[in-house]
Parts: structure tokens; C-alpha cells; sequence
């Protein structure tokens, strides 16, 4: 069976819209009918109560398999999406970043949890919900990743989070992961109509080209909403701007991946 492709949805500065992708993209490559788990890795648990696992709904969780205290048996949990299964943050993986200091190879524990999971269920796409943060966390996620997704608004000060993150990345692939690369650049929280937006996608275009997707991610109420329901945008309001632009950025990554007879249908 082929391994999955993993992939790290990352920035190291907060309120870039790295968690709205996350689930979006794993709901909307999942609708395209490939079999995909979202893995939970910020603390915060934002990921898990988008998809139905607010805290506590789940025993076990990312915590339980990174410390070895549970197999994929018993952390992996099922969504409203038959292709899309999650494992969820648990109210103990703050407590992660310190306990991780004392494990042997502790860069790389996420990285052997993955042989595990391929042998529980052949999953094509994995996709890694990060920390907004630089610790043991997001570096566990990158070294297990084949590539990253980087969401980020276009503003001024997004472009330091994107300098700090691709720094990391080097140092990653330096360290442990010669293989890792960045995926692709996705714009959210979009807005057209200022220059500085048109700026900023410019200038990140022209250092990381080839990278930035086409689609952008608009500014729009029901993405704003749809966690609160615990569903991602298309089962929410598939019909909302949000929930297209999630659909058509799928059918870019993959047909970045597998070429247009793969692309996920039209909604």
C-alpha cells in the first residue's frame, strides 16, 4: 500500500487562517473522494471542534499517540465526512512540548507514530493541524511532513511570520528531513481592493514562485461561523464563497499532485 502524502498546514504567527485551512482543505479533499485524517497538533483544539470534537468529546488523542499511550485504534475518530477521519487534540497535549524534552529522538516521535497509523488505514492525505508556535509541537509535524502549506493574510507583518516559518523549514530539512518542501502559499482573509494586499501577494510571488496558489481565500462570515457548528464551511453552507474557494484551492493542490484527471469535481 502507498505511504500518504503528509502534509504540515504552518505559520509561526497567529491569525493567519492556518486552522480554517486546515480543516477546510481536509474536508474539501475528502469530497473530492480521497480517504484523508486531520491530526490535531495545537493545543488550542481548534481543528478538532471544527470537525465535531470539542474538548473532551474524544478520551485520547494526539497527546495519547505521541506519548505512546495509545495506538491509532483508539485515538483516530470518525467526522459527518465518510473520507475524512481526525485525531483529536486532548486537554493534556500542552502538556506535550515539556514531556516531549525528556523522550529519546523527541523530534521525530510523530515521525515513527506514522507507521502505525499506514498499518490501521490507508490514508491518501494526511494533513497536520500546527501550533502557532516554534516548539517541539510543530517541529514533531514538519520532520513527519513531505511538505507544507503555508496560509498567511496579505498584510505587512505576515510577511516576517512567513520569513521566521521558512527559516525553520531550512532548518528542518538541514536537521532531519532533507526531503521536506514547501507545498504551496495560500492567501486568506483575502481582500482584493487594497494595494497593500496586491503588494504583498507580488513580493511573495516573486521570492517563492511557483508556490502561491491562484485561489484566494475571501474574507467570509460563514468560515467564520462554521466552527461554532463543529462542520467544516461545506457542510455548513456549501454554497457560501468560504466553502467554494476551499473546494476550488483542493482542486488545485491536487491536480498540483495528480494532475486535472484527479481534481475534485465541481460543487
Amino acid at each position: 500500500m502507498p505511504a500518504p502524502t503528509v502534509i504540515a498546514i504552518s505559520n509561526q504567527k497567529g491569525g493567519e487562517g492556518k486552522t480554517t485551512t486546515a480543516v477546510n482543505l481536509a474536508a474539501s479533499i475528502a469530497a473530492a473522494e480521497h480517504r484523508v485524517l486531520l491530526i490535531d497538533m495545537d493545543p488550542q483544539g481548534n481543528a478538532s471542534s471544527s470537525v465535531g470534537y470539542t474538548k473532551g468529546v474524544a478520551e485520547q488523542g494526539t497527546y495519547d499517540l505521541l506519548m505512546g499511550l495509545a495506538g491509532p485504534a483508539e485515538v483516530v475518530q470518525t467526522t459527518e465526512l465518510p473520507m475524512l477521519d481526525v485525531i483529536p487534540s486532548s486537554m493534556d497535549l500542552a502538556g506535550a512540548e515539556v514531556e516531549l524534552v525528556e523522550v529519546e529522538q523527541r523530534e521525530t516521535v510523530l515521525q515513527r507514530a506514522m507507521a502505525s497509523i499506514h498499518e490501521y488505514r490507508e490514508y491518501e492525505y494526511i494533513l497536520l493541524d500546527c501550533p502557532p508556535s516554534l516548539g517541539l509541537l510543530t517541529i514533531n509535524a514538519l520532520v513527519a511532513s513531505n511538505s507544507v502549506i503555508i496560509p498567511m493574510q496579505a498584510k505587512y507583518f505576515s510577511l516576517e511570520g512567513l520569513g521566521a516559518l521558512n527559516n525553520t523549514i531550512e532548518a528542518v530539512r538541514e536537521a532531519f528531513n532533507p526531503e521536506l518542501v514547501v507545498e504551496g502559499i495560500v492567501f486568506c482573509m483575502f481582500d482584493n481592493r487594497t494595494n497593500l494586499a496586491r503588494q504583498v501577494v507580488e513580493e511573495v510571488g516573486a521570492h517563492f514562485e511557483g508556490l502561491v496558489y491562484e485561489t484566494r481565500i475571501p474574507v467570509n462570515i460563514r468560515l467564520s461561523e462554521s466552527p461554532s457548528h463543529g462542520k467544516p464551511a461545506l457542510l455548513y453552507d456549501i454554497e457560501s464563497k468560504g466553502a467554494q474557494a476551499y473546494l476550488q484551492l483542493a482542486r488545485e493542490v491536487l491536480a498540483r499532485r495528480e494532475g486535472p484527471a484527479q481534481e475534485a469535481p465541481a460543487q
